[in-house]
């Protein structure tokens, strides 16, 4: 849902890691590629009149699952954040984090098998409630259901990544 008009900034969401249509950051890999399993660097700008909360989603939606593969769900982030460091620890008490497809609490970078490129959705969603509710023991799939089915508006980009060979 976008609540812009022309008089007013869209909704945005930005990363220097990993900038839009770009390939994924080496860090933000699982270390079995090679990588840090870092989450990378999010600035978001723009967020609609109301908000009190945000959440941030990463969603691989190519995966060979059926259903896709979620790496990171977290959410009650405050309404005066504006961005998340890179590499946001697992046990970090300034959000909360679901466990994710790998069964990890918070963020695990792409690992997709080899072939086809793979798309990550980074996505930033605005709440209009200070907590959404619910804790990190929730299945990510109820915290999902929360976040999409209260959300103001989100912003999205999208970057890919692929193993060859």
């Amino acid at each position: 849902m976008d609540h812009s008009t022309p008089d007013t900034p869209t909704f945005a969401l930005v990363s220097s890691a990993t900038p839009s249509g770009s390939e994924v950051a080496p860090q933000q890999l699982v270390e079995a590629l090679g990588g840090e399993n870092l989450s990378p660097d999010l600035t978001w700008s723009h967020a609609p009149e109301g908000t009190r909360s945000f959440a941030i989603t990463l969603f691989d939606p190519d995966a060979p699952t059926g259903s896709g593969f979620w790496h990171w769900v977290a959410w009650d982030i405050p309404a005066t954040t504006t961005s998340l460091p890179l590499g946001v620890a697992r046990d970090d008490a300034s959000l909360v984090q679901a466990h994710n497809d790998f069964g990890n609490p918070g963020y695990d970078g792409p690992e997709p098998p080899a072939g086809a490129p793979h798309r990550y959705q980074f996505s930033v969603h605005a709440l209009p409630v200070p907590t959404l509710g619910v804790t990190a023991d929730t299945p990510h799939v109820a915290a999902r259901f929360a976040i999409f089915s209260q959300q103001l508006a989100s912003a999205t980009f999208t970057a890919r990544y692929q193993v060859t060979g």
